[in-house]
């Protein structure tokens, strides 16, 4: 009666010794993915027209080959220190863009109506944080004269704009 478990526990052991990794073996790791140059991203603003405390961000892959940007894009206003926090709270990380591919984040400015606010003439949009980025003057964007800050957030790049703007709780009209 013992042989028959012992069989079952020998079998058990030989199947796991098979797909296991042989000591000094090599492991293929996929390699990182470059970060994509500054030229071969487009990055895209736009203040939406019934608030113009909400900023529309895209960064389009205009390369010839896949590449990544940081998972949360960079974004100042003006003259002031810091940028926009992101929802949720996260670390860097590489976002995979596939030639041609839209990525999208949004931004709320300010975080509550009626908050305290400071007024900027624009906005800068890195798609990474080793990129200079591109800046949007509040007229390019849609926002008038100047863009109202205060306690802003942004998403991380997303698939999608509707995925972006339940990110940072804005409703699409």
């Amino acid at each position: 009666m013992r042989v028959r478990p012992l069989l079952a526990l020998t079998a058990a052991g030989a199947a796991l010794v098979a797909v296991a990794p042989q000591a000094g073996a090599a492991t293929v790791q996929a390699a990182p993915l470059p970060t994509c140059r500054p030229s071969a991203v487009e990055v895209g603003a736009r203040a939406d027209a019934r608030d113009k405390t909400v900023v529309r961000i895209t960064v389009t892959n205009r390369g010839r080959h896949t590449c990544a940007v940081d998972r949360l894009p960079t974004v100042t206003f003006g003259n002031l220190d810091g940028a926009a926090q992101h929802v949720p709270p996260g670390e860097s990380g590489p976002y995979r863009l596939v030639t041609g591919q839209e990525a999208y984040a949004t931004v709320r400015t300010v975080g509550t109506a009626g908050d305290e606010t400071r007024r900027v003439g624009g906005v800068t949009v890195a798609a990474d944080p080793s990129h200079h980025g591109r800046t949007f003057s509040a007229r390019e964007l849609g926002a008038g004269r100047y863009v109202e800050v205060w306690e802003p957030v942004s998403s991380w790049w997303m698939g999608s704009a509707r995925a972006a703007d339940e990110a940072v709780g804005v409703g699409r009209g």
